[in-house]
């Protein structure tokens, strides 16, 4: 193992320990990494002693500050590319209505016990006298090798303790594409509830670390089958099952949205733009109906699901700024395209797409390309051949009318100043039918046509040129 630590901090500590006469090991993801072969810049060392005080000397040895989280006993400092945590090793104990541990001073062996899962509990002397051995008491590298995920101690336990294990467990598990043991995986559905007791926000940092993973669906998946996904984005769950009457029905709009999550990872590392997928279908449940002639319907889920987006971004604690306003617009949008390519494309249709669309057009096609998940090989060439179509269109219209991030050629203000009226309904009637005309292609998106229909429009309300305007 010593070639996995050529990195000097290693020596430094080593050297420190030695002068504090005190054991240290590094522990944890940095450990489990090296035998994954990724790279790791986080490095997590116990020591058998005080934490903080271990890594203060080191911080004065190389020169550097050190932060001292002494509520929690621990230290973290940088050196060069690393981020290095100090904790004294530790065991504990939980109550049952909270996951903050009542702590002790314990053995590296009680500190391993402790860990979440047996691939994290794997550990490396800094020692002289064992500089370099692996110290894995829970078979952690034989797991990494069977790639499955195992707690050290009792799942139900582990679990109990520390909900958030759970979605951690989960989310190791999509990141890495392990499988959870079933023992884990029962232990799970027995703790579900207990999620409860953790906060939103940190529920919603490992369900984003899921969705960012190649294959989000792996997650949603044991999300679903453990019943976490019902605890924690009920809405969601909403979505499964399919309903048959006369013999018609509908498809399974979970199992489809995980297909579109799983496109647009193709697509894009976007965080946003995958929530985006994950939302788009959201109000189906809300706005299905059977109607005798026409089978399964689910007319305006779109905009009852775009309505929907800012309450259950709340709800997660997700940000209610312009990246929730993103997902807003492509959730509305998102049939758009799918009628354009359907039909003939006209130039006013696809004026009015980029208009609302705006810079968020590329995320708007990407979605709906992922949005085709038929088994049917013809007809999915079929939609995908008319999409691009429909994004050359897209390009042609934007490239001639420039109506992406479009502002108006004539402002209210300049209506005013022209006819030496007050803001009121006749300057917003006269603003609505430029744009309209522009839209349509009845005049160019230039200034100087615009003011000719103001001029035009404003006669036709009896109003009478005052002031001219450039």
């Amino acid at each position: 193992m010593k070639q996995h630590l050529k990195h000097p901090i290693f020596k430094i500590i080593a050297k420190v320990a030695t002068q504090l006469n005190v054991d240290a090991y590094v522990i944890g993801g940095f450990v489990r990494d090296i035998f994954l072969n990724r790279p790791s810049k986080d490095v997590d060392i116990v020591v058998l002693g005080n934490g903080p005080d271990f890594a203060t000397a080191v911080a004065i040895e190389i020169n550097v500050q050190v932060n001292v989280f002494k509520s929690f006993g621990t230290a973290m400092l940088r050196f060069q590319d690393l981020e290095v945590e100090f904790v004294g090793a530790r065991k504990e104990s939980y109550r049952i209505d909270s996951r903050k541990p009542i702590v002790e001073d314990g053995t590296l062996q009680d500190d391993q016990k402790r860990r979440d899962f047996t691939i994290n509990a794997m550990a490396i002397s800094l020692n002289e006298a064992n500089y370099g051995d692996l110290l894995d008491p829970f078979e952690g590298i034989k797991h990494l090798e069977e790639k499955i995920m195992i707690t050290p101690l009792n799942p139900d336990e582990t679990f109990s303790d520390d909900p958030l294990r759970m979605m951690r467990a989960i989310r190791f598990a999509t990141q890495l594409d392990f499988k959870i043991s079933a023992e884990a995986l029962n232990a799970i559905k027995t703790n579900k509830k207990r999620i409860s007791i953790v906060s939103k926000e940190r529920i919603t940092d490992e369900l984003n670390k899921i969705i960012l993973s190649p294959v989000p669906s792996i997650g949603f998946k044991y999300l679903f089958d453990t019943g976490l996904l019902k605890e924690i984005f009920p809405q969601m769950c909403d979505l499964y099952g399919v309903d048959i009457i006369d013999g018609k029905g509908h498809k399974d709009n979970f199992y489809h949205t995980l297909e579109v999550l799983d496109n647009i990872c193709h697509a894009t590392p976007d965080l946003w733009i995958r929530w985006a997928a994950i939302l788009h279908d959201i109000a189906k449940p809300a706005t299905k109906r059977f109607e005798k002639n026409h089978g399964w319907t689910f007319h305006g889920h779109e905009d009852k699901g775009a309505r929907m987006v800012p309450k259950i971004f709340a709800q997660l604690k997700l940000p209610l700024n312009e990246k929730m306003k993103l997902v807003q617009k492509l959730v509305l949008l998102h049939l758009r395209p799918i009628v354009l390519a359907q039909d003939v494309v006209t130039d006013s249709a696809v004026r009015r797409l980029l208009f609302e669309a705006g810079e968020d057009a590329e995320a708007l096609m990407q979605l709906c390309h992922a949005d085709v998940t038929t088994k049917n090989e013809y007809k999915k060439k079929k939609y995908r051949s008319n999409f691009e179509l429909v994004q050359q269109k897209l390009k042609d219209v934007e490239e001639r009318d420039q109506i992406r991030n479009w502002q108006p050629p004539i402002s209210g203000q300049d209506i005013m100043d022209a006819f030496a009226i007050k803001a009121g309904k006749e300057v917003g009637i006269i603003k609505n039918q430029i744009r309209e005309a522009i839209l349509e292609g009845e005049i160019k998106n230039d200034r100087q046509e615009a003011i000719k229909l103001m001029i035009k429009l404003g006669e036709a309300q009896n109003l009478s040129l005052v002031n001219s305007i450039n």
